[in-house]
């Protein structure tokens, strides 16, 4: 008889007001901002401090997550049901402390659809390197020293849309993606 893999299921993303928002943002919230807000809601278990959630910058809203995102985050040990793709909303970039972007494209439409978004957003990778640990002060704070307004994104700060890729694009995306949650969870806590 072989064993079924077990997998923590990623706790519904919550609206709680109370509580700081870190958003991921990519193109159609179909892969690599769905790996991220799922991954990142793990880690922060049952009773964040922080809430998190996604969206994409040109989606088609309602759809569940591909196959292929659903394989590599269950090769992560995590299952998310709960994921429906949808649009960044205005509401959204309100209650954002930080919205974490995976590639130029996102940093340009935000800047040019929702300008009031640009301090609060950069690359995941850049505020993963550039963040001020907690220690230095709260998240809305740090976030605002690092003046990602005036940044423009470079080509390292890319994680590569595995999109029309095969499954093993999607399994490596979701391994940079690991990676990167983890490194921005130390920097949040």
């Amino acid at each position: 008889m072989t064993d079924k893999p077990t997998y923590v299921e990623a706790p519904r993303p919550d609206d709680d007001p109370t509580r700081p928002l870190v958003y991921f943002l990519c193109t159609g919230n179909a892969a690599r901002s769905v790996m991220g807000s799922a991954m990142l809601r793990v880690k922060l278990g049952p009773d964040p401090v922080f809430s998190v959630d996604s969206g994409g910058t040109h989606v088609l809203p309602g759809q569940v997550m591909s196959v292929r995102t659903r394989t590599a985050l269950e090769g992560h040990g995590i299952r998310d049901p709960f994921h429906r793709s949808r649009q960044l909303t205005i509401g959204d970039i309100e209650r954002a402390s930080v919205i974490v972007a995976m590639e130029p494209d996102h940093l340009r439409w935000i800047r040019r659809m929702h300008p009031e978004a640009a301090p609060i957003t950069g690359s995941l990778k850049r505020v993963v390197r550039d963040l001020a640990p907690a220690s230095e002060g709260g998240l809305d704070d740090r976030v605002a020293a690092l003046q990602l307004e005036h940044i423009d994104f470079e080509d390292w700060e890319e994680v590569i849309d595995p999109g029309g890729g095969e499954q093993p694009v999607f399994h490596a995306a979701a391994a940079e993606i690991a990676e990167l949650v983890d490194a921005l969870l130390d920097r949040l806590l």
